[in-house]
């Protein structure tokens, strides 16, 4: 996945920090991820070329002179081509194919044509991939949740233990949610996921308040990939 280099030193510092303060008050264990996007989306960029293809086929079938005057252009006016012969279609099929696939190579443009829907499940993916290895049954009391954010798809999710999901639902961090994205869209990264994290760690603090002889069972820092 793609490296973080929105996030410095003093950002580090504060989401750490503010995961530190939020634990003094719960036994819940918030763990923070940050990475630069959640996939490389190859697969969605052959399915754009693929569709880009079948539409120039499309567009050939419906206006096929348009094509019959490029080839005789091309011969200099002496075709003598009345119809498109197979291997004139394949050319022109496989050029708008291969031609759609070098172009969405630059990022900023597959990024545009990837549907939402798709950006949210594979940011979604990888948040419960990266919460497996992380978060999950890694507490005592299977409280451990994860604030994941994907940079270049301008996403967040958070992946919570059972013993969390059972007494708190997923609407309940909408507000961590919509503080952390306002920030981050602002330019601030950092104060985006501290701000989430304190949030959060009222939340957790009215259903798993602090008890004694609770360790420090997962990483405070900023994971950053």
């Amino acid at each position: 996945m793609s490296k973080v280099n929105q996030f410095t030193p003093d950002d580090h510092k504060a989401v750490t920090s503010a995961v530190s303060k939020a634990e003094k008050t719960t036994d819940g264990e918030i763990v923070t991820i940050v990475t630069g996007q959640s996939d490389h989306y190859g697969d969605v960029a052959w399915a754009i070329s693929g569709l880009a293809a079948l539409t120039a086929l499309l567009v050939i079938s419906l206006f096929p002179e348009i094509y019959l005057g490029i080839i005789d252009w091309l011969a200099g006016g002496w075709s003598g081509i009345s119809a498109l012969p197979y291997w004139a279609l394949f050319v022109f099929t496989a050029l708008k194919f291969f031609g759609t696939r070098l172009i969405l190579i630059w990022k900023p443009l597959l990024f545009i044509l990837i549907p939402p829907p798709i950006k949210k499940s594979r940011v979604r993916k990888r948040a419960i991939s990266l919460f497996r290895v992380s978060t999950d049954h890694r507490t005592v009391g299977r409280t451990g949740i994860l604030l994941y954010l994907s940079m270049r798809e301008h996403r967040a999710e958070i992946v919570a233990d059972d013993a969390i999901a059972a007494k708190v639902e997923p609407s309940i961090w909408g507000d961590a949610m919509v503080a952390m994205i306002d920030l981050v869209r602002s330019g601030a990264p950092g104060e985006g996921m501290a701000e989430a994290v304190r949030r959060m760690g009222i939340v957790l603090s009215e259903h798993f308040p602090k008890t004694e002889h609770n360790p420090n069972e997962l990483p405070d820092r900023l994971i950053e990939l």
